[in-house]
């Protein structure tokens, strides 16, 4: 998960704090307890001004780098800490934390400019004002910290010690018009994040099916209803491993490629999916490869070819019952067609139709390049049909 915690980094710096969240909370999928990742994160929440997850993260970061003796890893944490309790404006607590830090290095340049601010703080409000109360210990207690912070349980699974978000006040729902997504991929899953802040969890929707994926929930503002989809998608997914979340700040979507390692260019797919029946067996393989055939011809062309047994009717191709070149090669093909996936399928019919039964490819990045062309065999010419 290196790279999701890389991608993650780079999103901080572009100042797209939602997606990095996301990014880093796939990291943190893999290593739950890295405090790293935990603090990545942490800076992401505290940049969106999500200081309530921005702490949990922060806390545990703390907990995780003392077990493991990092020293380095518990300076970073800590200063993340103090920071953003200072944005809470917990100012006592954030000196006691930068504190710390100073008697661990006393170099840590981030630490001289907010002592700074916090003496400022203090000059103005005085040392016996509520918020320079010093409540903090310098290696976090998960479940005291998360009652400070006001949510209703611990911030730590007892299983793998990974931040989960607190439960959050009542936001304000996005605009309409100011909801956007993002997505990016790996080689098992392609994950979806709709940009959507305080979409209600019990009243969202989200459908799911092999080819499909749509989000809908009530807008706050009005009566209408918000309405995202995808139909179809780019590739098959394998629903039974999706997952989706709904989240105070967003909707995330984890799509499992039904196919590993394919690479999606886009999220949708720009060729229609045509409605087949699930493979039973061999005789149903073939009625969906026809369906496929027809979505963009109502009936099944006959095109000239080099067969010897004369036009092929595309109708016909790869029925059990369909002995015309009873021979092994015409055997091979039926059985790579009926097998091959609706994509295979499109490449073979272009480039067998399209170079006059010359060629048969089974690529169809390639073949939907442009029109494949007739090659004839060495030692023949091709000509127009019926000359």
């Amino acid at each position: 998960m290196a790279t999701q915690a890389a991608r993650g980094k780079q999103l901080i710096e572009e100042k797209k704090f939602d997606e990095a969240v996301v990014a880093l909370t796939a990291a943190l999928k893999e290593s739950p307890t890295s405090p790293a990742y935990l603090t990545q994160r942490a800076l992401a929440y505290q940049r969106n001004k999500q200081y309530p997850e921005a702490l949990a993260d922060a806390n545990a970061a703390v907990v995780h780098a003392h077990k493991r003796a990092k020293k380095e890893l518990i300076i970073d944490a800590q200063v993340r800490r103090g920071v953003i309790l200072y944005n809470m404006e917990r100012y006592g607590d954030a000196r006691a934390v930068l504190d710390i830090v100073k008697r661990m290095n006393k170099d840590v340049k981030e630490v001289g400019t907010w002592s700074t601010m916090i003496a400022t703080k203090v000059k103005t409000l005085g040392e016996d004002h509520e918020k320079m109360k010093v409540t903090v210990k310098e290696v976090p207690d998960l479940d005291m910290e998360a009652l400070k912070v006001g949510e209703s349980g611990p911030t730590t699974s007892a299983t793998n010690g990974a931040a989960s978000a607190p439960t959050p006040a009542p936001i304000t729902q996005t605009p309409v018009d100011k909801i956007r997504h993002d997505w990016y991929q790996n080689n098992q899953n392609v994950y979806l994040t709709l940009l959507a802040k305080g979409v209600p969890q019990d009243k969202a929707v989200v459908e799911i099916t092999e080819r499909s994926m749509s989000i809908s929930f009530p807008v706050a503002a009005s009566d209408a209803t918000y309405d995202f989809s995808l139909d179809p998608l780019y590739a098959p997914v394998n629903v039974e491993k999706c997952i989706t979340r709904v989240l105070p700040s967003k909707v995330e979507i984890i799509l499992a490629k039904a196919t590993p390692g394919q690479k999606w260019s886009a999220l949708e797919s720009s060729e229609p999916v045509a409605e087949t029946a699930p493979k039973a067996d061999a005789s149903k393989t073939d009625s969906a490869a026809r369906a496929v055939f027809t979505a963009s011809a109502p009936s099944g062309p006959v095109y000239p070819t080099s067969s010897k047994s004369g036009p092929k009717n595309w109708d016909k191709f790869g029925d059990d019952d369909d002995e015309d070149e009873g021979d092994a090669t015409n055997s091979f093909f039926k059985k790579l067609y009926s097998g091959a996936s609706p994509e295979v399928q499109r490449a073979m019919m272009k480039s067998y139709t399209e170079s006059n039964g010359t060629s048969l490819s089974t690529n169809w990045e390639e073949v939907s390049k442009g029109k494949v062309e007739t090659l004839p065999p060495d030692g023949m010419e091709a000509k127009p049909w019926g000359k």
